[in-house]
């Protein structure tokens, strides 16, 4: 159950990153109001994932989550370009993520 807080948490923190863009800086109230929400939902399910898993590994995994997540919606929602060693990268990301959790 606390893996799955954990994710939770994550998609929390990719979704308030992502609003953050489309607030361009705070000017637009609605995804200003979705970043604060998503920003304190994202720290609750952290902490409640914290209370069973070790701090390391579950804020790697939390700020891992979110660096890929993040990456991802600014290809797709904002057209970002993404270069062969930022792949690596990612892919080195994803394969911390993985061997945190199963290693």
């Amino acid at each position: 159950m606390q893996w799955l807080i954990l994710i939770a948490a994550g998609a929390a923190e990719v979704t308030w990153a992502a609003a953050m863009k489309y607030s361009e800086g705070f000017t637009k109230l609605a995804p200003s109001v979705v970043t604060a929400v998503f920003y304190i939902l994202s720290a609750v399910l952290l902490a409640a994932a914290l209370k069973k898993l070790p701090l390391g590994t579950a804020y790697a995994m939390w700020t891992g989550f979110g660096i890929v997540g993040t990456t991802l919606l600014g290809i797709f929602l904002f057209k970002e370009a993404l270069n062969l060693p930022q792949v690596i990268c990612i892919v080195m990301i994803l394969a911390g993520i993985v061997g945190l959790r199963f290693l």
